[in-house]
C-alpha cells in the first residue's frame, strides 16, 4: 500500500501584523499545506527553549518570519528590545530551523542602506544602516547567514496593507481630522502591498525552490512619501491639500535613509517573478479599506 504524502507545515510568526495577516489570507486558497500562526502571544520567539520545544513537536518544513521590532523611532531608546526581538530572537529561530532541517523565510528591510547611493541598491551591496532598528535588523541577517544553509532573507519596503497600523492607514485618519497636511517629499523609496509579498513568500513554497540567499522585493516604481500621499488621497477620493514639506522640518528620532530603492532583478529572474506597479497595488488595497 502506497504511503499518503504528508502535507508541507508552515509555521508563522507575527501572525497578527500586517504580512502575518495578508499570508493568512493567502493560506486559504492553498488548503495542500498545513499552516500554523503564531502571534506574539501564542509564540515567544526571544525564548530559545520554547522554539525548541516546538519544533522537536511539529517537525516544520518552513518557517516565515514576520515576527519583528518595527517601532523605528521608539527603536532609538529601546535599543535592548529592538535587538532582542530583530537579531537575538532571529539567531534562535535560524539555529531551530538549521537543526530541524526547516526551510527559514526571513523578512528584512530596506533600512539596512544608509540612502547616500543614488543608484538601485542590489543584494550585494554594502549595508550600512543610519538607525537603531536598521542595524539591529541588519544583525538578524547576518546571524542567518553565519547559521544557516537553507533560508531566504527578503528585504523589503515601506509595506503597507488594509490590516493594522501603517502610512494608509495614518494618511485617511489625518484626512477626517484635518483639512491640510504637510508630508516629507526628500526621501524616496518603493511602497509595497503586503499582499503582494505574501503572494511572493507562497510561490517560494510552491516551487520548493532551493535558489537559497538574499533577495530584494518591493512593488515597482517610485515615489517619496509626498507622491504616496497624494495617491491615497487620489484613490480614495478625498479632497485635502497636501504640502510637501523637507525631511529637516519633520525631525524623528530615527533618520531615515533618503534614498532606499532596491534593484529587483533577481527576484524577477530568479524566482519568476512578475512585480506589480505600486500604484496598481494601492488601488487594490482601497477594495478592502
Amino acid at each position: 500500500m502506497m504511503k499518503k504524502k504528508l502535507r508541507k507545515k508552515i509555521l508563522v510568526t507575527g501572525a497578527n501584523g500586517q504580512l502575518g495577516r495578508c499570508l493568512y489570507d493567502v493560506s486559504l486558497r492553498h488548503v495542500e499545506y498545513e499552516f500554523h500562526f503564531k502571534t506574539s502571544s501564542d509564540l515567544d520567539i526571544t525564548d530559545k527553549r520554547k522554539l525548541d520545544n516546538l519544533f522537536v513537536n511539529e517537525k516544520y518544513d518552513y518557517c516565515i518570519n514576520c515576527a519583528a521590532y518595527t517601532a523605528v523611532d521608539k527603536a532609538e531608546s529601546d535599543k535592548e528590545n529592538a535587538y532582542l526581538v530583530n537579531a537575538e530572537a532571529v539567531k534562535y529561530i535560524a539555529d531551530v530551523c538549521e537543526v530541524n532541517n526547516t526551510i527559514l523565510i526571513h523578512i528584512s528591510t530596506d533600512f539596512v542602506f544608509d540612502g547616500e547611493v543614488k543608484t538601485l541598491y542590489e543584494e550585494q551591496e554594502k549595508p550600512n544602516p543610519i538607525n537603531e532598528y536598521g542595524s539591529s535588523k541588519l544583525k538578524g541577517e547576518e546571524y542567518i547567514q553565519e547559521i544557516s544553509k537553507n533560508y531566504f532573507i527578503i528585504r523589503t519596503s515601506w509595506v503597507y496593507s488594509e490590516y493594522g497600523h501603517n502610512f494608509v492607514k495614518t494618511m485617511l485618519r489625518l484626512a477626517k481630522e484635518r483639512d491640510q497636511i504637510s508630508v516629507v517629499s526628500d526621501q524616496m523609496g518603493s511602497p509595497t502591498y503586503a499582499g503582494d509579498l505574501a503572494e511572493v513568500i507562497i510561490k517560494i513554497v510552491n516551487t520548493e525552490s532551493q535558489d537559497y540567499g538574499l533577495y530584494h522585493y518591493s512593488n515597482e516604481g517610485v515615489a517619496s512619501w509626498y507622491d504616496f500621499a497624494k495617491a491615497i488621497f487620489d484613490e480614495s477620493n478625498i479632497d485635502i491639500k497636501v504640502k510637501p514639506i523637507k525631511s529637516d522640518a519633520y525631525p524623528t528620532p530615527a533618520k531615515r535613509p533618503v534614498f532606499s530603492i532596491m534593484d529587483k532583478s533577481k527576484i524577477k529572474l530568479t524566482l519568476n517573478i512578475e512585480i506589480p506597479y505600486w500604484r496598481d497595488s494601492l488601488k487594490k488595497v482601497f477594495t478592502f479599506i
